[in-house]
């Protein structure tokens, strides 16, 4: 019976860790695809490289908390692994079926915390500081976006360009007996320095995925003993490269339904900011949500730079009676700089080809100063819709809630 139950639990991590690459290939390397800096199938392969890294490195520290810190490691039976990993496997299902990224960690981290309070074993203190992480990361990404989006965004979108290659970054010359890689020859060099930089940052978010989600596919089965630290590793990131190199390719197809109306600028920069908190935090050993963190710093990003149309003292300050109110949206990071210029491509343009890499350098844009822009020139489309975004943070609360609730239920009715 032990051993179907460790069978079961192998298994239902493995299903994890396919769900999890293949969400998160697709979130990591979207716009490097999108702007054809590396195919799909090069794409899955660095993922996997990168988050096998990620999990080699910092996502011990991760794997440690979730396996024997916020309960006892001898808490891991295999019926309770199984139960852990179900109700994981369980906020996958409820993400896909509303079409929301919810938290794997977060759901993860509840269905362990059920189990302490069934049994009285949970160290009440590090989830203190657990809980206080997922607030505090949150609004540091909104924080840094808005930041960002204020003071910086503009003069970046001014004088960075970004579009899609038109091939990719590296080709393989089969013309000598050793194939060789070699950059791409019809591409310009301020090509090459974007789609670097694009690579760069995608792999980073590969390595961050590694190190916060790998615990969320193995931790109850690496605490009870039924495998090594190391084997769950190489099993998570074996789970993963599989979801990354078959269900991804549909992800990455429309390169991620929640970065396509971004433009390619505003998504490296969200990505940027939401892998290094993640990479912070799970350093600390805290499993947080990389979803989260990177939402919130696009929310920022984009209430950052519609705010410019005030200075800090006007925002401060009640408009007076008869004077409307700048509306802040998030849609101001599809709004170009100067009233005169167009917008820079968005990562869904770039995939779909209705965008293309401009022929020439861009020429030195004007950026008014804060407080001189008008509404018009820094609002458009609305990249999050009210109704939508209450139904995206409701989930976020609700699947570890519910993950909480039932994990406690079922480990009382089991104790």
């Amino acid at each position: 019976m032990v051993t179907a139950l460790v069978v079961v639990g192998l298994l239902v991590a493995a299903f994890v860790g396919y769900n999890i690459g293949g969400s998160s290939t697709g979130v990591a390397f979207g716009p490097a695809v999108g702007s054809r800096v590396v195919r799909k199938t090069t794409a899955a392969a660095l993922f996997t490289g990168f988050a096998f890294v990620g999990a080699w490195t910092v996502g011990r520290n991760v794997i440690d908390t979730m396996s024997d810190g916020i309960v006892p490691a001898a808490q891991f039976s295999p019926t309770a692994s199984v139960g852990v990993l179900f109700f994981t496997g369980l906020a996958l299902l409820v993400s896909n079926i509303y079409g929301v990224p919810a938290s794997t960690s977060m759901t993860a981290v509840g269905a362990i915390v059920g189990l302490g309070l069934a049994t009285g074993t949970l160290d009440g203190a590090l989830m203190f500081t657990i809980v206080s992480a997922w607030i505090v990361a949150p609004l540091l990404g909104f924080g840094v976006g808005a930041l960002i989006g204020r003071y910086f965004y503009p003069h970046l979108d001014a004088r960075l360009s970004f579009g899609r290659m038109s091939g990719p970054l590296l080709r393989i010359d089969r013309s000598r007996t050793v194939p060789r890689p070699r950059l791409n020859e019809n591409a310009s060099r301020q090509d090459l320095i974007g789609a670097g930089l694009v690579l760069v940052i995608a792999c980073y978010m590969g390595f961050s995925a590694g190190a916060s989600n790998v615990a969320n596919a193995v931790a109850p089965l690496v605490g009870n003993g039924s495998i090594s630290m190391n084997q769950g590793i190489l099993l998570a990131v074996a789970a993963i490269s599989l979801g990354g190199f078959t269900i991804a390719r549909r992800t990455l197809a429309t390169v991620g339904n929640d970065i396509t109306d971004l433009p390619i600028l505003a998504a490296l920069i969200v990505s940027l900011v939401g892998a290094t908190i993640i990479t912070v935090l799970s350093q600390l050993g805290i499993p947080a949500s990389l979803a989260v963190s990177t939402t919130c710093c696009i929310i920022g990003l984009g209430w950052g730079r519609a705010s410019r149309t005030a200075t800090l003292a006007e925002l401060a300050t009640p408009s007076p009676p008869g004077r409307a109110e700048a509306e802040l949206g998030t849609g101001s990071l599809t709004a170009s700089p100067a009233a005169d210029e167009g917008a820079g491509p968005t990562v869904g343009e770039l995939a779909s080809g209705e965008a293309e890499a401009p022929t020439e350098p861009p020429e030195e844009v004007d950026v008014p100063g804060i407080g001189k822009e008008e509404p018009e020139e820094v609002t458009a489309e609305s990249l999050f819709d009210p109704a939508a975004t209450a139904r995206i943070v409701t989930l976020w609360v609700l699947t570890p809630v519910l993950s909480v609730v039932g994990s406690y239920l079922l480990f009382t009715l089991l104790a």
